[in-house]
């Protein structure tokens, strides 16, 4: 069934929204109303399972199965919240941080009185322009004695696969910020060997709302199987890095025109972002932004990322960067990462270069289906999906490189944000 959003655009984690600064805590409170009290513990749980609510940082693990699984811990239990952003073509978590941060540390307060957390920890990237609006606003709670779950921010090395939830316990548990081979999950055995319930940071704020406003009028706006509103990055022909907030199951199409880029003159979408999928126009116009509708379709919602590509820029060398970049950005850990990454990149790069060998192709075809499910986190698997589907999307491009001809004339590269690496840095 086609997902179709009662659709009611409305700003809910964005409402009262300054454009240069963070709300205060009173411009909070006016927008918001005040901080819920809802009562025991398991009545917030229960709300949030009612509600619906999935994960909004990449899986889309419902949010309330997994409070109840971590309150359910026998011992005192931890907060982390993921503000990390690592993915360079996303956005929303920071305009959540910037703009609307007590958003945030309302979601964390209540979220560890309903599983009897007695500390929280936020996380993001070291050096993140996030980091001033978040240390004032943590400095006004103090000050107005709200918070009865302290809360430490952290400073993780900017990273791509630093931000997998494994590699937050592991850096808090005073590790390198990398992934860990699992079982245990962080909700069995996460910091200093405590249950702990690790949320990306829009989670936390749905969960804010929730606790304010109830299960019924959480489910009134989106997709009745998904229900609640999104953030959404979308870059394209007209606009870039444009963050919206649209109710579950509206269509790309549509998410794309509020953030106002034209699909008319884009040849390809990225849907989720760099462990996302690529698909043509005409297959990007039927989508609905649920999990269950992106799956059906091969994708997946990911990072929240819709990145549609201009006619006229060069998709096999968009691949090649990207694919160096993740190959750079792996934590060198496992087989697939230290060789298979490296060999796919370099592939891409010949193929950029129109120094094609048909035995590099067979090469690079055997890579893309070996890799996936080989790794100690998910790297290798978003990493081949996303060359694997751009390679479709790109068919043109690539055919066309394969005969030696480089790029159309006037094709443009540098399209897809690709960050500079820190190299070995992990703490």
């Amino acid at each position: 069934m086609s997902p179709a959003a009662r659709s009611k655009p409305t700003a809910r984690l964005l409402a009262g929204l300054l454009p240069d600064r963070a709300l205060t805590w009173e411009e909070h409170l006016a927008a918001h109303g005040p901080l819920a009290q809802p009562g025991p513990g398991k009545h917030l749980v229960v709300e949030v399972e009612r509600s619906g609510l999935l994960g909004r940082g990449g899986a889309g693990f419902p949010t309330g199965r997994k409070m109840r699984t971590v309150a359910a811990g026998a011992r005192r239990t931890v907060v982390v919240a993921n503000g990390a952003e690592s993915e360079p073509a996303s956005h929303k978590d920071h305009v959540l941080l910037s703009h609307e941060p007590h958003l945030v540390l309302d979601g964390m307060e209540l979220a560890a009185g309903a599983i009897a957390a007695d500390q929280g920890h936020l996380l993001v990237h070291r050096g993140s322009s996030a980091l001033p609006a978040l240390r004032v606003a943590l400095a006004e709670r103090a000050r107005a004695r709200v918070d009865r779950t302290p809360v430490t921010l952290h400073e993780l090395p900017a990273r791509y696969v630093a931000s997998e939830e494994s590699a937050l316990v592991h850096f808090l548990n005073g590790g390198d910020a990398k992934p860990t081979y699992t079982p245990p999950r962080p909700f069995e055995q996460g910091v200093a060997r405590r249950p702990t319930l690790v949320n990306n940071v829009e989670t936390l704020a749905q969960v804010a709302l929730i606790a304010r406003h109830g299960s019924e009028w959480f489910r009134a706006v989106g997709d009745a199987d998904e229900p609640g509103t999104l953030l959404v990055t979308v870059s394209g022909p007209g606009t870039v890095d444009k963050v919206v907030e649209v109710p579950t199951g509206t269509s790309l199409e549509q998410t794309t025109r509020v953030a106002g880029v034209d699909l008319g003159a884009a040849s390809a979408v990225l849907v989720g972002g760099y462990f996302g999928t690529w698909v043509g126009i005409g297959q990007a116009r039927a989508l609905h932004l649920t999990q269950h509708a992106l799956r059906a379709g091969g994708g997946a919602l990911g990072a929240g990322v819709l990145l549609a590509v201009p006619h006229g820029v060069c998709g096999v060398t968009e691949l090649a960067r990207v694919a160096r970049y993740l190959a750079r950005e792996s934590a060198g850990q496992c087989g697939p990462c230290l060789n298979g990454l490296p060999a796919i990149a370099a592939a891409l790069e010949e193929l950029a270069g129109g120094s094609w060998d048909p035995r590099r192709g067979a090469a690079l075809d055997r890579w893309l289906s070996l890799m996936p499910g080989r790794g100690a986190c998910r790297h290798p698997d978003g990493a081949t999906r996303f060359v694997g589907t751009g390679l479709a999307a790109f068919a043109e491009d690539v055919e066309r490189h394969q005969r030696g001809m480089i790029c159309a004339p006037g094709a443009r590269t540098g399209w897809l944000p690709v960050p500079a690496t820190a190299e070995g840095v992990w703490r």
